[in-house]
């Protein structure tokens, strides 16, 4: 027997019958999933030190559980001291498993630990389903030994769902237990 993770079968058992519920679908087929999660990390400073694009490589992985890509430039730009090919940040995308643990450490472990926290933005959907999250420290994730940080950066953090609109992606997210502050109708 394959391990199934928690969220995974939350949602088979509970998002599910109560979404059906709330936007009164026909089938369980209509109900909104979540697809994939995908994390970014721009390192601004990786042009003048090659270490801060490595080292954000090897936290996205861990953060992650995956291995993550660098970002490189597509363009050079003489300004800001950058030239095309140069790695300047890291993502990953996850699905399936990986996915669900993600998001069960990120709601669960990582974002009660944000200094000052009443909830996150809940107006940070794009219209089509999908929910973008920004990050200001990498430091809240457990996995994060604080003492080899060098510099603390950011990341940004997007939900893809199958929803065809913001309310139903909210409900989706509401469910699988994402802080939201603000209430919406």
């Amino acid at each position: 027997m394959s391990y199934i993770p928690r969220l995974h079968t939350v949602y088979k058992e509970q998002v599910v019958p109560k979404l059906m519920e709330e936007f009164n679908y026909k089938s369980s087929m209509e109900v909104p999933k979540l697809l994939k999660i995908a994390i970014n990390q721009g390192v601004g400073d990786a042009t003048q030190d090659k270490k801060l694009a490595d080292s954000a490589l090897e936290q996205m992985t861990t953060i992650a559980g995956q291995k993550a890509i660098p970002t490189r430039a597509t363009k050079s730009v003489s300004n800001f001291k950058l030239r095309e090919d140069m790695i300047i940040g890291a993502k990953v995308t996850l699905r399936a498993t990986k996915m669900y643990e993600f998001l069960d450490r990120l709601v669960s472990v990582a974002l009660p630990r944000v200094r000052d926290f009443r909830g996150i933005n809940d107006k940070s959907f794009d219209g089509r389903g999908n929910y973008s999250l920004g990050i200001k420290e990498q430091i809240i994730f457990p996995e994060i030994n604080i003492d080899k940080v060098g510099k603390i950066t950011g990341m940004d953090i997007t939900f893809v769902t199958s929803a065809k609109t913001d309310a139903e992606a909210l409900a989706l997210l509401k469910a699988f237990g994402m802080p939201f502050k603000n209430q919406r109708n």
